[in-house]
């Protein structure tokens, strides 16, 4: 018969804390072995070979920060997410990469999201690192999680507060999707456009104003 251990030597074979292995037992992810009439857990680690496995390969898979911005005049706001996300994977001594965006966050087409996902699905990720949830999308962020779990990649976010500057992003959001469907209908050189979408553009900025006051 297999010894059995405690939580806390098989806490420390898989790499994660007591608190982790009683989480992980409350949501049925990794049953005990046996329990004591004192109530205390114990383990077989013979069993749980394939989760050191799985922790092994983890361990390989690389650290992505993530950063965004809507546009070109939060470029400085953008390099402070960059700075942040750097000093904090720094701090944890992960091996990491950022990547950064400069777009709509209802634009799931960005250059860095789309690598950010071919790399999540091919497994070449184990922990997404950013400051708000809506830097990743506007909406659409829990898909990305919803994929990320599937995937067995840790998402970290720094701040689970609003973000500061949601106002702001989301009037350019709906901005630009005014602008793209205008354009459409009315001809991208419409005087009638032009005129239109400067009208959305000034009434969108003294609602940001006003959110932010």
């Amino acid at each position: 018969m297999n010894k059995l251990v405690s939580i806390s030597v098989a806490a420390k074979a898989l790499g994660v804390t007591p608190l982790t292995l009683r989480r992980w037992h409350e949501a049925g992810k990794l049953i005990p072995d046996a329990i004591t009439e004192g109530g205390r857990r114990r383990y077989d680690l013979t069993k749980l070979q394939p989760e050191l496995h799985r922790k092994k390969e983890m361990s390989a898979r690389k650290t992505v920060a993530y950063a965004r911005v809507s546009s070109h005049d939060q470029k400085p706001d953008l390099e402070r997410q960059a700075q942040l996300l750097e000093a904090y994977c720094a701090a944890q001594g992960w091996s990491y990469e950022v990547v950064t965006d400069l777009g709509s966050g209802m634009n799931y087409r960005k250059k860095g999201l789309k690598r950010l996902l071919d790399d999540i699905v091919e497994d070449r990720v184990g922990r997404l690192v950013i400051t708000h949830k809506d830097r990743l999308l506007r909406f659409g962020a829990e898909l990305v999680f919803a994929i990320c779990e599937a995937r067995s990649v840790e998402v970290v976010i720094l701040n689970q507060g609003e973000d500061t500057s949601f106002e702001e992003d989301l009037a350019r959001d709906v901005f630009e999707i005014i602008t793209v469907f205008s354009a459409r209908l009315y001809g991208a050189r419409s005087r009638k456009n032009a005129k239109m979408l400067q009208g959305i553009a000034e009434l969108a900025q003294d609602h940001s104003r006003d959110e932010s006051s």
